[in-house]
């Protein structure tokens, strides 16, 4: 047992990688290879995030914004965890 005393500080760190398996994460394979599901959500809400920003400037609301990275920041954000939740499930 006492082998085992220089590795107990990182016994916290280690309970805690405890639920990184392989077996049910959120992946989908495109071309034969699995990708992370956020990667997927993460590319869907900056592409939101941009369209949005090219519409707000046709409409003419993009100058009126006084925050406008933490505004398009925020569409993106909100659009890729609203694709995660359809897509995935809550």
């Amino acid at each position: 047992m006492s082998c085992f005393r220089p590795l107990m500080p990182l016994l916290p760190g280690l309970l805690c990688l405890a639920g990184c398996t392989t077996h049910h994460a959120p992946s989908f394979a495109l071309m034969g290879a699995y990708f992370p599901s956020w990667m997927l959500c993460g590319s869907v809400g900056i592409l939101i995030a941009i369209g949005a920003r090219f519409l707000f400037i046709a409409l003419g609301l993009d100058a009126l914004l006084s925050l406008r990275l933490f505004t398009y920041v925020s569409l993106g954000v909100s659009a890729a965890l609203l694709v995660w939740l359809i897509w995935f499930g809550a």
